[in-house]
Formats: structure tokens, C-alpha cells, sequence
């Protein structure tokens, strides 16, 4: 049996309607199968679609999951501020100074930074070194020498990200990937190269250009991508690589403008970004 439940399409990344990164937040999901929420999941045809249900574990305002094309996520970085968002917008109070979220990698942070929302990163569930193998069939799929990166990280968060390091900003949007290669060795792709003020004329204050390739979620390349971002500042903050605090320019391939907040306060690094929801309603699941 269906019922009408709250809904809301949200724009992430951004202040600006559809430049940014959607993800759709079913609210009140409580009493949903698994089923239902994959299917409602390949319905919306979104990156991820996100369900609100009473949190489980002591601590948390709510629990959250998070559903592809293909499957669940055990995290994600634009559906967490996405359904924060319209969490908030539906009337959602949290309980301490942090709004904390219960997924399937633990309790994420959530806190209020000004007008946008940013989430602490969760540990890396996978880090370290690439190997050579990794490596050639890394450049194979992004149309690219061997030579060409500078540098490769498992950053994975969850989704299964490979982090790598170009030469700056202009390499990262000159990338032709190959998508039959990422397919055939399963490699989910997260580009980065630094700007600077010579080499990026109409992005002052962008650090970072940053590409995220998923062919095997059923959205070859995500317009902007938290965790994405998040784990390439576990990876680049502490070597130096990255600042402290910068910002994170995605989405320009795909038409879309997003902006991603990086900052390191202590131990955590915080990951955040504007949101506009776009879409409001109801809907039958």
C-alpha cells in the first residue's frame, strides 16, 4: 500500500537553480521496503534519491539512505546536504549544536556555515597508494599518458572513489574519458588539478577543478560530487597539495556551475556548499 508522503528535488552546490547537483529526498520514508525505495530510486532516473526515516542510534536527528540507479550507497556528500536541507525546510530541529545524520558509514556532522550546510567526512574506508597496473589502466580510461598523472590516492568514502592528481585546472577539463575502460576495471574516477591566478581567467577564488566519473552508476559523469571532494582533501590538505580552506569548481562539462567549500578545522575536514530546492510537493510511495 502506498500514502502520500513529503517530497522535495533539491539543488546542491549551488545558490543558483540547476547549476548544480539534484538529488530527490523522499521525507517521513518510515514504513518503505528496501524494494520500494530502489525501485522509487530508478524511477527518478537521479544520481541518488535519499529517504528520511527515525534515526535508530542515540545521537542522531534522523537516518538517511541513499539509493543510486543501482543500488545503495553506505554514504554520499550531495544527497547528505540535499536531504539536510529539506530536512530543515520541512521543520526538522536537531537536538545539539551539529545536525547528525545516521547512514550506513556511522554518524556524519552536519553544521550550519552561514547560508550553507557542511558535513564532516567521514573516515576513508579505503587509502593509499595506486598500483602500476591501477595506474596504466587509470590513464587508458582518461584518454591520458601515463606520465600526465602526478599523482593517485584511494580515496574511497564509500562510493569506491580513485583519486587523481593533474596537472592543473585545464588538464582536468581537457579529459576525453573512456568509458569502456572505467567499465571493464570498475574504476569510479575523481579528477583534480589546481588553478591559479595565471591559468584561470573567470575563476578567481577556485583552487581546484574537479571531474567525477561513475559509468557504473548509470550517470557517467556526476555534475558536482561531496564526497568526492571530501576525500581528495583527506588526501591533498595534509600533503600540503590543497590548502587549508579553498574552494572547488565542478560541473563545467556538463553546463552546471558548482562551488564546494573545503575546510580543515582541527582533525575534521568539513565539505559544504549552498542549496536551493527546486522542487516541492508530495509524492505516492
Amino acid at each position: 500500500m502506498t500514502r502520500s508522503r513529503d517530497f522535495a528535488q533539491v539543488d546542491v552546490f549551488t545558490s543558483v537553480p540547476y547549476q548544480g547537483n539534484p538529488v530527490a529526498v523522499v521525507l517521513d520514508a518510515d514504513g518503505m521496503t528496501e524494494e520500494e525505495m530502489a525501485a522509487f530510486a530508478r524511477w527518478t532516473n537521479l544520481s541518488e534519491t535519499t529517504f528520511v526515516l527515525p534515526a535508530r542510534e542515540t545521537g542522531a536527528d534522523y537516518r538517511l539512505r541513499i539509493f543510486t540507479t543501482r543500488g545503495e550507497l553506505p554514504f554520499a556528500g550531495h544527497p547528505t546536504l540535499g536531504s539536510a536541507h529539506a530536512w530543515l525546510e520541512a521543520g526538522g530541529r536537531q537536538w545539539g549544536v551539529d545536525i547528525v545524520q545516521e547512514c550506513e558509514v556511522g554518524l556524519v556532522r552536519i553544521r550550519r556555515d552561514g547560508s550553507r550546510l557542511a558535513f564532516a567526512a567521514p573516515p576513508l574506508r579505503r587509502s593509499g597508494p595506486v598500483d602500476e597496473t591501477t595506474s596504466e589502466h587509470v590513464a587508458a580510461a582518461l584518454g591520458l599518458d601515463l606520465s600526465d598523472l602526478r599523482d593517485l590516492a584511494w580515496v574511497d568514502n564509500g562510493p569506491g572513489w580513485l583519486g587523481v592528481l593533474l596537472a592543473d585546472g585545464d588538464t582536468v577539463r581537457r579529459v576525453q574519458p573512456d568509458y569502456s575502460v572505467m567499465g571493464e576495471h570498475d574504476l569510479k574516477l575523481g579528477v583534480v588539478g589546481l588553478w591559479d591566478a595565471e591559468s584561470a581567467p573567470g575563476k578567481e577564488g577556485i583552487a581546484a577543478e574537479v571531474r567525477a566519473f561513475i559509468p557504473g552508476e548509470g550517470a557517467p559523469e556526476d555534475p558536482v560530487t561531496g564526497s568526492l571532494n571530501a576525500g581528495l582533501a583527506q588526501w591533498l590538505v595534509p600533503l600540503g597539495v590543497l590548502p587549508g580552506t579553498y574552494v572547488a569548481g565542478q560541473g563545467w562539462a556538463l553546463q552546471r556551475d558548482g562551488r564546494v567549500h573545503v575546510e580543515q578545522d582541527g582533525a575534521d575536514i568539513w565539505v559544504g556548499g549552498s542549496a536551493v530546492t527546486c522542487i516541492r510537493g508530495t509524492v505516492e510511495a
